[in-house]
């Protein structure tokens, strides 16, 4: 039996939702900087669970059928005031609360192909209303419920900050929330399939898959950017940290990926966002640090940013706190969840990999007095 540690390189299902092939993303054959440049996010989730990219008309519907359901129910707002907000992070009371929401869908446990698609609708309307009001309750505030008239991006801003957002911060993050909608069989979104695959409900699947982009080997990993870029300070300071660190073995975060050989497609669209914006607020320290850090790297380590890396400085320059920031990325992610949990439903198989077993053999049973 031949094993490869983390799975590297094995190729555990067949799928059409995304690909990425020889360093191209893209998204039911749609190439990520054509969607990341052109499409909206809402167009892009249509996309993913649609197969084709909607009409005007189609897009409108959409439109209005994600605003009418991404009011969360009392019962789990009330439950969230009651979390320990002093010490519980964000991403676990987001995955506490979307586990919650399944007590208060009748369907939830329905394999319906039309109710699937309702409790998908529930989902990606509802987990940035929950992170909003999250965010809010924290801060001793009341969370603010969603306007139904305004886009996917600009609720998700207007919920954070009881204000609507300027056009630049609305573009920024709609664009944040395309770059990150799918890419292929990442952890969080295979844990979502074989979470699925025992023909458990979508909130599982989808609560599962938070748990797996929880981790800061996955979707943790720009808070910890944000964190580095907060230690450094200034830019005259970067190249020696980065240097210690690397001279330590220490993991900078926000570079490399396992899949990509020649970077990641996303990364650019993500650090010319954060020239702009870093500009807009007057702190483009925050940028200018982040390009010297990739210097170092790519020229000391071969390494080059990944979408986490330039996406830290972009959140950061939206006035978003930092442990909010994978928060969004599962804001944006539950859309390729959801396409990939409907794509396992509709042709499922249990998925059960074998392991090689390396432990003790032949061992003889000891009675217990006889054991030391």
């Amino acid at each position: 039996m031949s094993t490869t540690k983390g799975l590297e390189g094995v190729v555990a299902t067949t799928s059409s939702v995304s690909s990425i092939i020889d360093d191209v993303l893209t998204y039911r054959g749609y190439n990520i900087d054509d969607l990341a440049d052109h499409a909206s996010f809402e167009e892009v989730i249509y996309l993913l669970w649609n197969e084709k990219l909607p009409t005007q008309e189609e897009l409108q519907a959409f439109k209005k059928d994600l605003a009418s359901v991404s009011k969360v129910p009392d019962a789990v707002i009330e439950q969230m005031k009651s979390y320990p907000i002093e010490k519980v992070h964000p991403m676990a009371a987001l995955r506490t609360a979307v586990s919650n929401l399944a007590l208060f869908d009748d369907e939830a446990d329905s394999h319906d192909d039309e109710a699937n698609r309702r409790k998908a609708l529930k989902l990606q309307a509802q987990l940035p209303t929950i992170v909003a009001a999250f965010a809010r309750i924290r801060q001793g505030k009341q969370p603010v419920a969603p306007k139904e008239e305004l886009s996917y991006a600009a609720n998700f801003l207007y919920m954070l900050n009881e204000k609507e957002p300027d056009e630049t911060s609305v573009k920024a993050i709609d664009k944040a929330l395309v770059l990150h909608a799918d890419h292929e069989l990442n952890a969080s979104t295979f844990t979502s399939r074989v979470c699925v695959a025992t023909l458990s409900d979508m909130y599982s699947g989808v609560t599962s898959a938070i748990g797996a982009l929880k981790g800061p080997l996955h979707g943790g990993a720009n808070e910890r950017v944000m964190a580095m870029l907060n230690e450094i300070g200034t830019v005259d300071k970067a190249e020696d940290y980065i240097k210690d660190a690397l001279e330590r073995k220490v993991k900078i975060m926000g570079f490399g990926h396992r899949v990509y050989k020649n970077g990641d497609p996303r990364a650019k669209h993500l650090k010319e966002m954060s020239r702009q914006m870093t500009e807009i607020t007057g702190e483009t320290n925050w940028y200018e640090m982040s390009v010297k850090i990739d210097e170092i790297v790519t020229n000391e380590k071969g390494l080059l940013p990944n979408v986490d890396f330039y996406s830290a400085s972009v959140y950061h320059s939206l006035g978003i706190d930092h442990d909010l920031f994978t928060p969004i990325f599962a804001v944006s992610r539950v859309s390729g969840w959801i396409a990939h949990i409907l794509e396992q439903y509709s042709n499922n198989r249990l998925i059960r990999p074998r392991a090689e077993y390396v432990g003790p053999d032949k061992q003889s049973w000891i009675p217990i007095e006889k054991r030391k």
